[in-house]
């Protein structure tokens, strides 16, 4: 059931929007009892006659008593102000007054989130998910399809929950690889730094699919660059204990937030292609990997597009990069198909030799694979991992 508070007489689209069994009340208080009357309810609609004030102290109260509640906030007007104000009280989602199917949407976003965090609130106290960094030193190696297309493996039994993380602060493409609209991404952290929680996370995700979210890259200039290494690392620390498996899509260049990335994670895939200059910023990559004292025992080369006739083999591969190589994905053109139908081809087409090799991969290297030593990395000048 809903609880609509609403002080004036409540329109009838808006209780349809809602759904069957909507609960009206006439003020915070009110709503207050209902929720001890029944403590199964996980959603709250304040509408637009409610004092933006107190709606807000009411959602700020609720995230520490009863975090699995969502507090949906309906507003005549909708601004920067209201959203910045409204993400720090711990509000869901704000909606405009009269857009009944962005309500709508905001509503089932916000049940499919009580459940993430009814369920992380019910588990074991020493769940602990693995972080998956997805890297290439080199742009245009198909890191984002990759990380996409591995996200989606996991998932595909769903039994794994899983989430991917676009750390490509400035020019990420998870969104509109999968034609996701960014209306929350990780900018919407920053008022929570510092004290960020599962119910603060959990309304950052935006749901691609059951068992699949997405966290995604800002969309605004200039947000990438106010946005902490240390945001990424509390933000990664929160997900792995929602999730099974957080994948993380990175930049081609290291930095302090994808070494923070690296710090927490379980496992690193270390992408190239078959070509001199993907091949050697790898070696870079695994030299660099090395000076800075993470385990060998969490990294996996990856091949793509590994059937390409480029005049070089498998065997010239290992050579050049001086280690084993973990995966081969082979070229297709039905990869970039894929991509600009915002379907991922381990979704879209499971039996397709991409599809295969990617699920192959993710079975035998992290859902398989027994615990392996993480060692403390080396302690990086002004990075804050101590």
């Amino acid at each position: 059931m809903t609880i609509l508070c609403q002080p004036a007489d409540v329109p009838a689209d808006l209780i349809s929007t809602l759904g069957t069994s909507v609960r009206s009340v006439e003020d915070l208080g009110a709503a207050l009892r209902a929720l001890t009357e029944d403590p199964t309810e996980n959603l709250i609609v304040v509408g637009p006659a409610v004092e933006t004030g107190q709606a807000l102290e009411f959602s700020a109260r609720l995230r520490l008593e009863r975090p699995a509640i969502g507090v949906i906030l309906i507003r005549e007007h909708v601004d920067v102000t209201v959203l910045t104000d409204a993400i720090r009280a711990g509000v869901r989602e704000v909606v405009a007054a009269g857009d009944n199917d962005a309500l709508s949407a905001a509503c089932d976003h916000s049940r499919a989130l009580s459940g993430h965090v009814h369920g992380h609130d019910e588990a074991e106290p020493t769940h602990h998910g693995k972080v998956v960094t997805v890297f290439s030193a080199k742009g245009g190696c198909g890191k984002t399809t990759v990380a996409i297309n591995l996200a989606a493996a996991l998932a595909a039994s769903e039994t794994y929950r899983v989430c991917v993380v676009d750390l490509d602060l400035s020019f990420g493409d998870v969104a509109i690889s999968v034609q996701l609209d960014p209306v929350r991404t990780i900018s919407d952290a920053l008022p929570m730094a510092g004290h960020l929680d599962t119910t603060g996370a959990a309304s950052l995700v935006t749901s691609y699919r059951p068992g699949l979210d997405m966290l995604l890259a800002p969309v605004t200039p200039g947000d990438a660059e106010k946005i902490p290494a240390s945001l990424i690392g509390e933000l990664l620390a929160v997900l792995r204990g929602m999730y099974d498996f957080v994948v993380v899509d990175t930049p081609a260049q290291f930095s302090e937030h994808v070494l923070t990335a690296m710090d927490v994670s379980d496992h690193h895939v270390l992408l190239t292609t078959p070509d001199t200059p993907a091949m050697k910023n790898l070696r870079i990559t695994l030299d660099m990997l090395d000076l800075l004292s993470y385990s060998r025992g969490i990294r996996s080369v990856v091949v793509n597009r590994s059937d390409s006739k480029v005049g070089l083999s498998a065997g010239d591969v290992e050579r050049v990069v001086r280690s084993t190589i973990e995966g081969h994905v082979p070229s297709s053109r039905n990869v970039p198909v894929s991509i600009n139908k915002g379907t991922p081809i381990v979704i879209a087409t499971p039996t397709h030799p991409v599809s295969q090799a990617i699920t192959r991969f993710a079975r035998e290297r992290l859902l398989s694979q027994s615990e392996p030593v993480r060692h403390r990395p080396f302690a990086r000048r002004g990075a804050g991992r101590r």
